[in-house]
Order: C-alpha cells, then structure tokens, then sequence
C-alpha cells in the first residue's frame, strides 16, 4: 500500500509488484488542498487549480507509466514536484539514513528554509565547474599544441602553398584527358562536321530540302502548320549543334605543355591526398582550416589562458561568496533546532538528552562547504559523539519522530505518513509519542502504522490492514474499524490473538485517555 502512495509521489514503477502483470494498474489519491498555499506552484506548472486535487498514475503491462494531477497529463518530474509539496513518508529506510552525513545537511537545510540561497549557490557551483572545465581542458591542450606546433605549421605551410581549389581536381582530370585524346577527338569531330553539313549528302542539305516540301503544303492544313514548326525547331538546333562543333574543332589543338603543367598540378594533389589519407580536395581544404584552427589556437594560447583563467578566478570567487551564505544559513538554526529536538526528545523519555550540530569546512562541493554532523548522547556523562555510533533503536525512532514533529510545523503539508516510527519504543515513551501524533494530526492528516496499542488508541480513525489467504493468491486487505472491533484489535496488540477481559479494560482505557 506504501509503495501504490509512492507510485503518486512519482517513484519508479516496477511490473513485477503489480497484482495481475497483465492489466494496467491505476493508483488515484484524491488530496484536500484548500488550507494549503500551494495554488502558485500549480500555476508554475500551467495546472489547474482545484481544492480536492487528484493525481492517478496508470502503468500498463508493458511498464510504461503515465501520470495526471488533475487529468491533465505531467511528466514524473513535475508529479515528484507536487507530490512532495502534498505527502510526505516517513519509512523504516528513512530512519537507517539518519545517521548519514547528507540526511543530515538536508534537514538543516529543510528548517532552513534556504532553498532559495541553495539555488543561487547550486547556479553559481556550476558556472565555477563550467569555467574549470574549459580551463583544464585549455590547459591540457595547451601542451599537446605547443609539442605539435611545428608539425602543424609545416603541414598547413604545405597546405597554403599548394593553394587548392574546391572543384579544380575534376576540372583539371576532365581538361587532361581531352587533350591526350585530341587526335581521336578532332577525327570523330570531322566526321561528325561532315555528316552535319560539309558533304554533298549532307544532314543540312537534306533538311533543307524537307523544309522546302512543307513550305509547300502549310497552306492546306493547321495540322501542317504545327508539323512545320515542330521541324523548324529541330533544324534550327541541328544547325547550332553544327556551329558549335565547328567552333569546338578549330580550338583544339594539343598543347604537350599545358598537358605537363596540368599533370604536375594532379601530381601534387594526388601526393597531397595520399599523404593525409584523404580522397577529395574539398576534404584536403577542410583538413586545412582544421589545422589553421589549431594554428591560431597556439598563436593565442597565452590569451586564451589568460581569459579563461580570469573568469575562472571570477566565477570561484563568487561560487564562494554564494557557499559562505549558504553555510550561514545552516549555522543561524544550529541552537534553534538543537533546543527544539532535545526539549521533544526529553518529553519522549530520553531525560539525560544532549544534541549538538556540528559544522566543519571542506571543499566546495555540490552541496556547498559544510561538513554537518548531528552529535548526540543519551546519558548523563557520556561526551557526545556521532549520532550513528551512540543511538540505540529506540533513541534512532524517537530521534526521527522528534525531526518529523519539527519539520512537520515548518512546512505546510496535508499529508505524514510514519511507517513504524516507533520501532523499539513501549510503555509510557508509547503514550508520550502517540500524544505528539495527536497534536501533529490537528494541523495535518497524519497516518501511522503501527503494532503499538498506545499510539492505536490515539488515533481518530483507525484502519486493520490484513491478510486474506482464502483464495489462490494473497490479498492484502484493509478494512476500517468501529468502535468494538477497535477495542477488540487494541486488546489484541495488548494480550495476543485472544485478550481477556482486562486486555479489552486496558484497551477501553487506552483510548478513553
């Protein structure tokens, strides 16, 4: 049931948990919002705006999911975004984190209420990683160019000189091979003079004796008009290509040194391509510009050093400024959280409690330039050390009970669910926490699971979750109890499956209290 809540809050759908992996699963919560100032976030995200405000997310067989706030399509991303502005879990998992160093930083932040100052560090962390990057990469091929250096300047010198031309290795292969073909060419050339015109029996001579024939009969006929004109078109274009031929055959002569100018320039060009295993002139040229690029890098690469190192120095300075003002905003709530979580912890039977938040300088990271740690001891006499090394199971529960109450009145949320929080904890500390849970619920909806018949008998509502193994597949049921089923499952978290009288007494007056 926690992990169809978790679903809503945007957390990763697994198939294999589904009940029928075959159909899709739909979750659906519907949340009372209209105490809560939350409609500027929904605005943010172009949403609707509705006092019961539902989110479903559906996952099909496939795994793929979907999510809605209000039937209107979100991404995960947004869902997570609004989905912890409304619910928040508290789970056996979350308590074992308790004892980590960025568990830790975050509930300081949290009561912080520093979110924006995180963001302006966050923004200022990356234009300070962004300039390092460019930096040390400048300054790594810094070093490789100023090595190449000569080679490049040879290579492109090279490059420059032969002063290459886009297109002139086709032109230059195509005007070389006319002119080791002339001969052949010039003969077929007057060949083709003489069919055209140059004979008696010419092409010429006999289209213009056709034309004669149809001037004769255009008169009679549109159709023969049309036919005319058709012709005419035809041996108008004949005559051109005639011209042209002739014109093409008087400029050719063989000329040996163009041809043995043209040779040397494919020559150098072959030699060129072979040399930089390239095929074509245009990618000679565009290895050219790459190593005028590099070139020019070398050139300026003191420059360069020069102005990346500035705004490296000017982007860390300010990343710096911005983590000072963070770690400040950590430091101002030390005593203020501090007070507050040993004034509850003491209320929860740990009298002796002794909490300090120690703060100590690293280097800048994501996070900022604070090292935080919760000490704390639980007995007179005992120096306080890390929270991890000291806690017992029951102090780790009361502990986080103690920062779900205190976070619980800084931030305005409907919903808490506390998942065993009170693992390790009886007698009268129970009563005590079940008491604070009742305070928590008047400003929030607060849902406990529990084994706990002190923290039970507090509730307004009380829900038995069970087994149902009367079919061929567990089911997980939940069923909501009145007021003599209530006292009888009280009994029983008292006296076992069968309570006796004074368990269901004792039950009465647990929830009478």
């Amino acid at each position: 049931m926690l992990g169809a809540i978790g679903l809503l809050l945007g957390n990763r759908a697994d198939v294999r948990a589904l009940w029928n992996e075959n159909d899709k699963c739909v979750t659906e919560g519907t949340f009372d919002i209209s105490s809560y100032s939350l409609k500027e976030i929904f605005e943010e995200e172009n949403l609707d705006y509705q006092n019961q405000t539902v989110i479903r997310r559906e996952i099909n067989p496939a795994g793929k999911s979907r999510a809605f706030i209000n039937d209107t399509p979100v991404t995960l991303e947004v869902m997570r975004k609004i989905g912890s502005r409304l619910m928040d879990i508290h789970s056996q998992h979350e308590t074992l984190e308790l004892g980590h160093q960025y568990f830790q930083l975050e509930l300081i932040d949290s009561f912080a209420e520093n979110e924006k100052v995180k963001n302006v560090f966050s923004d200022s962390w990356k234009e300070y990683l962004k300039a390092k990057g460019i930096y040390d990469k400048l300054l790594s091929e810094s070093q490789t160019l100023k090595q190449e250096a000569d080679f490049v300047k040879f290579q492109l010198d090279e490059l420059v000189k032969a002063d290459l031309k886009e297109d002139e290795q086709e032109k230059l292969e195509s005007e070389l091979s006319v002119l080791e073909h002339t001969e052949e060419i010039k003969a077929n050339l007057n060949s083709i003079l003489q069919g055209l015109g140059q004979s008696e029996l010419s092409i010429t001579s006999s289209l213009n004796l056709i034309k004669s024939e149809f001037q004769s009969i255009v008169s009679y006929s549109k159709d023969y008009e049309i036919l005319f004109q058709r012709f005419e078109s035809a041996r108008i274009e004949l005559n051109d290509i005639n011209d042209e031929v002739e014109r093409i055959n008087e400029k050719m002569d063989f000329d040996p040194g163009r041809a043995e100018q043209i040779n040397d320039r494919l020559s150098l060009i072959y030699q060129l391509q072979q040399k930089h295993r390239l095929t074509t002139v245009p990618q000679l040229l565009e290895f050219q510009r790459s190593l005028q690029v590099r070139a020019d890098k070398t050139n300026n690469l003191d420059d360069l050093l020069t102005k990346s190192k500035t705004e490296l120095n000017s982007t860390e300075i300010l990343m710096k400024q911005n983590s000072e003002a963070l770690s400040q905003t950590r430091k101002k709530v030390f005593a203020s959280l501090s007070k507050q979580l040993i004034k509850l912890l003491r209320e929860l039977g740990i009298r002796e409690t002794q909490l300090e938040i120690n703060q100590n300088r690293i280097e800048p990271s994501a996070s900022g330039i604070d090292r935080i740690e919760i000490l704390f001891s639980a007995n007179k006499g005992i120096s306080l050390r890390p929270l991890v090394q000291v806690a017992s199971g029951g102090e780790f529960s009361r502990v986080m009970f103690a920062i779900k109450y205190v976070m619980a009145e800084k931030k305005s949320l409907p919903t808490l669910v506390l998942d065993e929080i009170d693992t390790g904890v009886s007698g009268e500390v129970a009563i005590r926490l079940g008491n604070r849970m009742k305070e928590m619920a008047k400003r929030h909806q607060v849902i406990a699971i529990s084994h706990l018949p002190q923290i039970a008998a507090k509730a307004d509502t009380h829900y038995f979750v069970f087994k149902d193994n009367s079919s061929s597949k567990t089911e997980s049921q939940i069923r909501k109890l009145e007021n003599k089923d209530r006292v009888t499952e009280i009994a029983k978290m008292i006296g076992g499956e069968r309570p006796s009288a004074v368990n269901m007494e004792n039950a009465k007056e647990l929830m009478e209290n």
